[in-house]
Order: C-alpha cells, then sequence, then structure tokens
C-alpha cells in the first residue's frame, strides 16, 4: 500500500462515474459561490448608506436581491443533495463490489487474515461498513472542497483588489494548519487503526454469538459471554473516545489557529479605515465578508488532509483483507479496490440496470474426463507440519475413487488442494495430460462440482438453492432431485420446492442438506464429482439408495447420457467395496492404493 499513493486511488474512484460528479461539482460550486454574491451587495448597501455608492439601487433593492440569492441557494443545496446521496452510493458499491470480488478471489479454504489474525465474518463486516464508509466520505468530499477552494481563490483576488499588504497576512493560517496536521499524521493513523480494531472485534463477537446461541444456552454460558461482550464494548468505546477527542482537538485548534490569524487581520484593516486612508466603510465590510470565505477553506482544508490521512488506514486495512487474493500480487491489492466495474443500482428514478444473465454451462470436448492426474501435490499449513506431501495417483473416467485414512490424515486437505481451495505449496495437476495453472477456477461445472462436509446452503427457498440462478427444466430439476433421494422429503414439506430453508439451512435435517448440495451438483452434470464425507449425516438406507443411483450411471457408461467419475472421502464399507480404487492416507502422505 505504501507504493501507492492514496491521492491517485482517490483519483481512480473519481473517474468511475464522471457524470454524476461533474453534476454534482457543479451544483456545490454553485452553492459554495452563491454566497459571494451577498458579499457585492452588502458593500453597495453600506455605500449606499453612507452615499458613496455608485450603483443606481434602493435599499430595498438591494434587500430583495439579497434574498433571491438565499432562496436560490436552498434550491441549489436541496439539488445538491439528491445528486451527492447518488454519488455516495455509487462509490460506496463500487468499494463493496470490488472487496466482495477480491475475497471471492482468495483461495476459499483459507481463512480472511488481517493483522496476523484470522477474522470471523463478523469482523469483515466492518471492512464493507466502517472503512468504506470513510472512503466514501473522502471522495464525496472533494468536490466541496473544489468548490470552496474556487471560490477562495476568488475571494483572495477581490481581497488583492481591496488591499494587497492585509491580503498577504491571510496565508499565515494556511502555513499553520499545514505544519500541525504533518504533526499529527502518526496520531491520526494510530487512533484511527485502533478504532477499526476495536469495532470490529465487536462486530465479530456478535456474529459468534447470533451463530452459536444454541451452545451458549446449553451450556449455560450466557453470562461470561455478556460479561465478554461487555469488555469489547468498553474496549471500543474507549478507543472511539481517543479517536474522536483527538480529531475534536485537532479541529480545535485549527479553527483556532484560523480564528486568531482572522482577528489579527481584521486589527491590522481597522487601522487602514483612518481617514487618511482609501479603505471606506463598504471596502472595509467587502474585505471582511470575503475573508471568511478564504480562512473558511483554510480550516476545511485542514479537516480534508486530516480526513484522508484516515482514509490512507482504510485502504491499508482492506488492502490487508485481499494479501492472498489471486492473480494479483499483493503490492496490487489497493488497486483491485477501486477497478472500474459494472454495478446495478437503482438510479434516481429508482430503475435499476437489468442484472447480466447467468450464463448456462457451455460443455467443450476437452472438458470430457479421461484421465486425472495428480504428482507431488503439497500444501503445509503455515506455522504447523500438518498437510498433505508428495500425493501422487490417478482417477479414470467413470472410475470411483475413495480416499479414507484416520482422522487428521489430510483426507480435506487433498480435495480442497487439488481443487484450488488452498494454495498449493509443490506438485502438478493434469486433465488429460493437460496442465491445470489455476485449479480453482478449472475445476467448477462441466468439469467438476464438489460438496464439502458441511454444505452451504442460502436463506430462501430450496429450489433457488437448487439452481443458484440457472435455468433448468423441470425435467432436469426433477431428475436430480431424485437421484439425491428429496423425492419423499420434498412432498412432505407444504410448499414443495418453495419452502424457506431459512439461515444456513437450518430448517432441514442434516441429511437433508447434504443431498440438496447433491442435486445441486446432479442439476450441472459435471466430469468429476467430489465428495467430502457426503453420507455423514444421512442413515444407512438412504445412503444405499443415493449411491446406488450413482454407481447404476457409472456403469451405465454413457447410455443414460451422463457417466460421472466419482472422488470421495468415506469410511463406510459397502463404499470402499464398491470402489475401483481406494487411496489410504496417514500424516498427510498416501500409505497404500488398492485398485479392485
Amino acid at each position: 500500500m505504501n507504493q501507492i499513493s492514496t491521492w491517485h486511488l482517490l483519483y481512480q474512484l473519481l473517474l468511475y462515474a464522471p457524470r454524476l460528479y461533474l453534476l454534482d461539482s457543479l451544483l456545490w460550486m454553485f452553492i459554495m459561490g452563491l454566497p459571494a454574491v451577498p458579499g457585492l451587495i452588502i458593500r453597495e448597501f453600506f455605500n449606499h448608506l453612507t452615499d458613496s455608492s455608485s450603483a443606481d439601487f434602493s435599499s430595498a433593492t438591494l434587500i430583495v436581491l439579497l434574498l433571491a440569492t438565499g432562496a436560490a441557494r436552498i434550491v441549489a443545496i436541496f439539488m445538491g443533495r439528491i445528486t451527492k446521496t447518488q454519488h455516495r452510493f455509487t462509490i460506496s458499491g463500487l468499494l463493496q463490489r470490488n472487496l466482495l470480488a477480491g475475497i471471492l478471489c482468495r483461495p476459499g479454504a483459507l481463512p480472511l487474515v488481517a493483522d496476523e489474525k484470522n477474522l470471523s465474518s463478523g469482523e469483515v463486516l466492518s471492512y464493507f461498513r466502517e472503512d468504506v464508509a470513510q472512503i466514501e466520505d473522502n471522495v464525496v468530499g472533494t468536490n466541496e472542497i473544489l468548490g470552496a477552494g474556487v471560490f477562495a481563490a476568488v475571494s483572495l483576488i477581490i481581497l488583492l483588489s481591496v488591499n494587497v499588504h492585509l491580503t498577504i497576512f491571510v496565508f499565515l493560517p494556511l502555513v499553520a494548519i499545514a505544519a500541525i496536521v504533518q504533526q499529527a499524521e502518526t496520531r491520526i493513523k494510530r487512533y484511527r487503526r485502533a478504532s477499526r480494531q476495536a469495532t470490529q472485534q465487536v462486530t465479530g463477537l456478535i456474529g459468534e454469538i447470533f451463530t452459536a446461541v444454541q451452545a451458549i444456552q446449553v451450556a449455560g454460558a450466557e453470562s461470561p459471554v455478556l460479561e465478554r461482550f461487555r469488555q469489547v464494548s468498553q474496549q471500543r468505546q474507549q478507543a472511539i473516545i481517543r479517536d474522536q477527542v483527538f480529531l475534536a482537538i485537532l479541529e480545535s485548534i485549527l479553527q483556532n489557529m484560523v480564528n486568531l490569524g482572522t482577528g489579527l487581520i481584521l486589527l491590522l484593516a481597522s487601522q487602514t479605515m483612518r481617514p487618511a486612508q482609501a479603505l471606506s466603510v463598504g471596502d472595509f465590510a467587502l474585505f471582511v465578508y470575503y475573508l471568511a470565505f478564504v480562512t473558511d477553506f483554510f480550516w476545511f482544508l485542514g479537516g480534508f488532509l486530516s480526513l484522508s490521512k484516515q482514509t490512507e488506514v482504510s485502504f491499508d486495512r482492506m488492502a490487508d483483507l485481499l494479501q492472498d487474493a489471486e492473480p494479483l500480487p499483493a503490492e496490487s491489492a489497493p488497486l483491485s479496490l477501486v477497478v472500474h466495474a459494472p454495478l446495478y443500482i437503482p438510479n434516481l428514478k429508482n430503475q435499476a440496470s437489468p442484472l447480466p444473465a447467468i450464463e448456462s454451462t457451455i460443455r467443450h470436448p476437452e472438458d470430457s474426463l479421461n484421465t486425472l492426474s495428480i504428482v507431488d501435490l503439497t500444501y503445509r499449513y503455515p506455522d504447523t507440519n500438518c498437510g498433505i506431501s508428495d500425493m501422487n495417483f490417478q482417477v479414470q473416467r467413470g472410475h470411483l475413487t475413495v480416499i479414507t485414512g484416520r482422522i487428521g490424515s489430510g483426507k480435506t486437505t487433498l480435495l480442497r488442494t487439488l481443487l484450488g481451495l488452498l494454495p498449493r505449496q509443490a506438485g502438478e495437476i493434469y486433465w488429460n495430460e493437460r496442465p491445470i495453472q489455476q485449479p480453482a477456477s478449472f475445476f467448477i461445472p462441466p468439469r467438476s462440482a464438489y460438496t464439502p462436509q458441511v454444505p452451504t446452503l442460502f436463506s430462501t427457498t430450496l429450489q433457488e438453492n437448487l439452481q443458484l440462478g440457472l435455468d433448468r427444466s423441470n425435467q432436469e430439476l426433477a431428475q436430480a432431485i431424485s437421484r439425491s433421494i428429496l423425492v419423499q422429503d420434498i412432498a412432505a414439506m407444504p410448499e414443495g420446492l418453495n419452502t424457506e430453508v431459512g439461515t444456513r439451512g437450518v430448517r432441514l435435517s442434516g441429511g437433508q442438506i447434504q443431498r440438496v448440495a447433491a442435486a445441486r451438483m446432479f442439476l450441472h452434470q459435471p466430469e468429476l464429482l467430489v465428495f467430502d464425507d457426503l453420507s455423514s449425516a444421512l442413515d444407512v438406507e438412504t445412503e444405499r439408495r443415493l449411491w446406488s443411483h450413482l454407481l447404476e450411471l457409472r456403469q451405465s457408461r454413457g447410455s443414460q447420457g451422463w457417466t460421472p467419475t466419482c472422488l470421495v472421502v468415506s469410511h463406510r464399507p459397502a463404499l470402499l467395496q464398491a470402489a475401483d480404487q481406494v487411496i489410504v492416507l496417514e500424516n498427510g502422505t498416501i500409505v497404500s492404493i488398492e485398485h479392485q
């Protein structure tokens, strides 16, 4: 992150929606500039009262013009709020989309890590919320600082026309502000990082509590859990107070520096109103009015620079979260956060762009599996000696290969490394003698489908969990349901396929969740089916029927239109006897391969 400037990243975000940003900037420039008009009106008003005005306006006319200017600014602010809100949603949507895309590009079985600590899903939410909001504030604030800067420059020109010598002193607060922000940079970043980490701990604990609520109740651990929650909440409160108090002190210092500078300038200006000087009452009023534009801009600029230092922390945190993302190297992770990509959010008329169609799996001749070869495949978990080493075996088309072994022998690690869910550290994978460089993007339908030990379902209907947005015919759906032995289960559900499964499939039994995941695989009819102990939650009869269907397909050799090749982790004797090949693991190595 240190190699990529925060300003460069902000600039890339500004280029994402240029028309919206330009419209918002013009409106806010109008909003910031309209108050400059009353200054001229005020000068003429005071000059009119002292009979030194050269314009032929009455006092009433000048008052009407002043009120009209205020009304016009109200209308501009209303329109500017609309464009500002739209721009905010656009920028935050892009950041959240890119952050999620980066997370999905990581090896799926690796934990999310930041600051050398594994993160829970609840902790990750703080990145999508607080850090995204921080960057969003910085981006949408650029046109406000731009508008303030333009009219500060205009005001400076007017001040120079009134009195050059006095105007030179206006730059004194700017020098002081730049020095103060530079000195406070380290503390700004440290306090903001501590505040974000404390919030991250609270959101993480909340997520863990909701996930384990039943276990907490069964163990009677409500009191210690709540006590722990109070502790992390107090730590967060202290971190936020430290962060906000320091910012408040910094803001107070900046504002007081501006006020002191303004007072000094006004004191000097009052000396020029002596009879020997040429500064009239109207000129003095004009000087005082436009001086506020310049000094307020300096104060605004100081706050914007402080905000940018906090934004740098947010970019650092989000880039750290994507350190294992592929295929970008770690130093390019910040750039992946600001890459331009399509968004599908409602516009001002509440009409969203049409979502892209989910493409159905297209089969190519080279996708057909003849032989899958694994050569010296190795992966060891960091800081441990656990994992797999030098895995060598072959899987033939239409065969059933069963991987077995004791708990901790490396069975799941082998499957995850093969599929790219863990980054292989050595070895090669060949599909029909073709080397596979990116297993994670290769082992997907129609080439492969995978069901882990604990499948994941979404909080939606059963049918949507099966199809996952893909267009499948009723016949294909019924066939997959039949093969996964789900017909009777669905028939017993009052709403059938429209049954809501609840969060993570909580309304279904463990066996039903596994069979829904299996049906989801069967819908794709992939060349390679990979099961990690699929039948662990099934009764003996249901398991027998499920494997009976798969073995019939395997033995049909394409007569039913699909010949699956199966790679399975299992301990069941019946499946071991039916297997064409049994691979026995121990301590992360293959101790035997039996062909039947």
